[in-house]
């Protein structure tokens, strides 16, 4: 099953995607130019392979809620992330407000 929920950021909409998959859920939130997702996110895949794409993205490590995933401490970001300012150890809630 998958959902797609309308999250109020500061007065601005991110959308959170849940994934719902055998045994692990997908975890997700986006803005328009970037987004933070769950330990399914491959950060190295990212800066390295696809690095031409200058992808805005976070890594958090550990959740299982969306609320989760606001809150938690980034593990890894991208670098066109830390370009905007956010790092590791950012709460994904502050990420996503500078990705707005």
């Amino acid at each position: 099953m998958m959902q797609v929920i309308p999250m109020d950021i500061g007065g601005r909409t991110a959308l959170g995607i849940e994934v719902k998959l055998p045994k692990t859920t997908l975890l997700a939130v986006t803005t328009d130019k970037g987004y933070i997702m769950c330990g399914a996110l491959d950060v190295k895949l990212l800066n390295d392979k696809l690095k031409d794409r200058k992808i805005i993205a976070g890594r958090a490590v550990g959740v299982r809620t969306l609320e989760e995933l606001l809150e938690a401490p980034l593990e890894s970001v991208t670098l066109e992330a830390e370009a905007l300012g956010i790092h590791t150890g950012m709460k994904g809630i502050e990420a996503i407000a500078r990705m707005m």
